[in-house]
């Protein structure tokens, strides 16, 4: 969600370089983001759970920024976080200009401040909080999708790996992903499971089940709502992907059907059709400039991100029925040009899905 920014950033400074210092997380994205030139790994203390006595590694961080010299830091932040951490880490590094977005700039830690004006009743959508920030130093576009730049490399490597698994690479398909960071984020894998079942029955398409290896057991729930009957349509692929495959999967996607989280962005960043089964009553973290469906309940009071209501949300998207989530997904198909943005993708499809030999019924 930050990349439209930094496409800003590179679009306004074209002879800045720009370095990203992210967490694992975000560095595992770099080698996909063609504005970024250097990406420094960093787990900060105020982002993440660490051990205790890891400051060490801390001060380390700060003397490599110091070394490097940056003429200026852009901070970018969600509603829920504070700035001034990493505000003042940037300083104390001794970087000269300093760009943030906080309620306040205590002895003026922040050169370029941009007051918060988010609140619990009123957010904007994160991609354009960013664009907000950075546009306060005069750093704008008029290209304000989601950016994520495959290499041939991940479209072979998802093709060889459906090979493997007997998946006709030229047939349409559906890809759903039941999981999500925490238990309360997720639609139930029997909801999906039954959707699934429709969709099958409705397109005849494959349904590819994607999660990671923790995320087995509600894939294998899922196939088993799904029933015997579609099951050889339904097929599973936990932890077969690095980022680079999973997101050639996603790219070739007729429809990802998925819990509001990564799946849902890079489906955005691809421009992918996306039905998100939202958890929270904001859409502030939503599809982003791409076809879409979002369900979601809405929780009760003003603060509706935070996890004290979480019990409450999750008995409530119970209410979902599947029905409404395959028709969702079944209207966003008939909306959207699959054939033709398909078409978009394939500009080598010779060399890059060269595929040998039978591919089984699937």
């Amino acid at each position: 969600m930050t990349t439209p920014a930094l496409h800003a950033l590179r679009h306004a400074f074209p002879d800045r370089h720009l370095t990203l210092l992210t967490s694992a997380a975000g560095a595992a994205l770099a080698p996909f983001l063609a504005d970024v030139d250097d990406v420094i790994r960093y787990d900060a203390p105020w982002a993440h759970i660490r051990p205790p006595r890891t400051h060490p590694a801390d001060l380390a961080m700060r003397v490599l920024l110091e070394e490097r010299h940056f003429d200026a830091a852009a901070i970018f932040t969600g509603y829920s976080q504070n700035s001034l951490p990493a505000a003042t880490f940037c300083y104390l590094a001794g970087i000269p200009r300093r760009l943030a977005r906080c309620r306040e700039n205590p002895y003026a830690l922040l050169n370029d401040w941009v007051r918060e004006t988010d609140s619990g009743e009123s957010m904007q959508h994160e991609v354009q909080r960013h664009l907000t920030l950075v546009s306060a130093i005069g750093a704008v576009t008029n290209e304000t999708r989601m950016r994520m730049q495959l290499r041939d490399l991940d479209r072979r490597t998802l093709a060889a790996i459906l090979l493997r698994r007997k998946i006709r690479l030229d047939r349409p398909y559906i890809v759903v992903h039941p999981g999500a960071s925490a238990e309360w984020l997720r639609y139930p894998a029997e909801r999906f499971g039954e959707a699934a079942a429709q969709l099958v029955r409705a397109t005849h398409m494959n349904v590819l089940v994607t999660g990671t290896a923790r995320e087995a057991p509600l894939v294998r729930t899922l196939i088993r709502a799904a029933g015997p009957s579609v099951q050889p349509f339904i097929r599973d692929l936990t932890d077969a992907f690095e980022l680079g495959a999973f997101a050639a999967l996603i790219e070739r996607a007729t429809v990802v059907v998925s819990n509001n989280g990564g799946p849902v962005h890079v489906a955005s960043a691809l421009g992918t059709p996306v039905v998100d089964l939202h958890a929270l009553g904001n859409q502030q973290h939503g599809p982003w400039q791409t076809p879409n469906r979002v369900l979601f309940n809405d929780v009760e009071g003003p603060w509706r991100y935070r996890t004290a209501f979480a019990p409450r949300h999750h008995a409530s998207s119970k209410a979902i029925p599947s029905v409404e989530v395959a028709e969702a997904t079944l209207d966003l198909i008939k909306e959207t040009d699959y054939p033709t943005r398909l078409a978009q993708t394939r500009t080598d499809e010779a060399e890059t899905h060269t595929e040998r030999g039978s591919l089984g019924h699937s």
